[in-house]
């Protein structure tokens, strides 16, 4: 059952899109959720490399310029972001502000949060819970040139 937090990322949420212990994050994926022509949910996996929170309101993704999820945020505008951790499960409801800032293969987005969603376990469940979050292996070295010029697209004004 999933409640409102607000149009705004509560602390604890902006801490970890803001990229400040982005090592302990590197293994970790996040869905992001577009609609694709026919208002279909495009899922794609994003990880914390490609995400930063610049302020509650403001989160930027960089993400392929050629692909589908660029494509539909470019002509529709949506995007969930959902975040899945053994502590909690939260959907963050965007709308992309303008047009994307291209850097070489990438989009750069600038999503406003418009609803921040916590969802949490229906009583009827009993003690069945989220044990893991999404994760990928071996996670990359942040002295990687792609991983910097990715971190480099997120954090250009």
């Amino acid at each position: 059952m999933a409640r409102s937090l607000g149009a705004s990322l509560p602390p604890d949420l902006l801490h970890a899109f803001s990229q400040a212990d982005l090592p302990s994050r590197l293994d970790r994926a996040l869905p992001l959720v577009t609609l694709d022509a026919e208002m279909r949910p495009h899922p794609m996996l994003c990880s914390y490399l490609e995400i930063l929170a610049t302020d509650q309101r403001t989160i930027r993704v960089a993400i392929a310029a050629t692909g589908r999820s660029a494509r539909n945020l470019a002509e529709r505008n949506a995007a969930t972001l959902i975040l899945v951790e053994p502590e909690w499960t939260v959907y963050v409801k965007c709308r992309a502000a303008g047009a994307p800032l291209t850097v070489g293969a990438l989009a750069r987005f600038v999503l406003k949060v418009e609803d921040v969603l916590q969802d949490a376990a229906d009583p009827s469940e009993g003690s069945v819970r989220i044990t893991s979050s999404i994760t990928y292996g071996p996670p990359p070295s942040l002295d990687d040139p792609r991983v910097r010029f990715t971190l480099d697209a997120l954090r250009r004004d």
